[in-house]
């Protein structure tokens, strides 16, 4: 087990990192990953969680990849965690996940399906854990102070909220930044998630399509409206990633949009 985190605090203003693949694939995979995106993180001084989902529970089609196991994927994300003194975030579906993954990451993420769910936000909030609401693509900024609240109202302060586009139509998202501003009024650090904001949902395919190209304008804009963190799936291959290959950032790219990000934001 890592470190106990507390919310990442700004360093001269700087931007925390959220980052790491969409989902644990192999035992190697996530920490050759996390050992790369720690080095350009620490080179920028730029605090970093890292990020794996230990399975996947929403999948289009019944015979996509979900996962190599519970306790072996979640046992990969915490050596990490302990290896290399970082905070360790995976993302929950159920009341009962929320303990399992409690006793192995530092950080549970409620997804957006699911932001609404009073009883999973509870749960999550008494671990005691750091909370990342991801913001519903059908949910106002504005009526996010009430996932905040559920988790609040069981005496746990540590909630961050992650902003991942609003649905547009079937088969698109649009990030409005005018929220941004909205959530941070509610009083804790607010995300962008620049990879899943750029995901084509629903596709015929079963397969979900996306937007990689866009990931510098995203990134840039979350940046200059004063976004406090950013979340960013990356992979080695993403075209052979195993979920989500479509809209994730090609690891060796990660460290040329930082070092741009980092401008912008010691601009500002």
């Amino acid at each position: 087990m890592s470190v106990t985190p507390i919310i990442p605090t700004h360093n001269k203003g700087m931007f925390f990192l959220i980052a790491g693949p969409c989902v644990v694939e192999n035992d190697q995979m996530p920490m050759e990953i996390a050992r790369t995106i720690i080095r350009i993180a620490n080179s920028y001084e730029i605090p970093f969680i890292f990020k794996a989902s230990y399975k996947k529970a929403n999948r289009s089609k019944i015979d996509s990849f979900t996962g190599i196991g519970d306790e072996k994927a979640l046992s990969a994300i915490a050596e990490i965690g302990k290896t290399l003194n970082i905070p360790t975030l995976t993302d929950i579906h159920t009341v009962k996940e929320a303990s399992l993954a409690a006793e192995f990451v530092d950080v549970l993420q409620i997804p957006a399906f699911l932001s609404r769910q009073t009883d999973l936000l509870v749960a999550a909030g008494k671990t005691g854990k750091v909370i990342n609401i991801k913001k519903g693509q059908f949910a106002s900024p504005e009526s996010m102070q009430f996932a905040i609240n559920k988790v609040m109202d069981t005496g746990n302060k540590q909630v961050m909220i992650t902003e991942r586009g609003t649905t547009f139509g079937y088969t698109d998202l649009i990030v409005d930044f005018r929220g941004i501003p909205v959530m941070q009024k509610f009083n804790v650090p607010v995300v962008v998630d620049v990879t899943h904001s750029l995901q084509q949902p629903n596709q015929i395919s079963g397969v979900t399509g996306g937007r990689p190209d866009q990931i510098e304008t995203i990134a840039k804009a979350a940046i200059a409206v004063g976004a406090d963190g950013l979340f960013i799936e990356t992979h080695p291959d993403p075209a052979n990633a195993k979920s989500d290959g479509a809209n994730m950032l090609k690891l060796d790219l990660l460290e040329d949009l930082l070092k741009k990000l980092v401008k912008i934001r010691k601009a500002l």
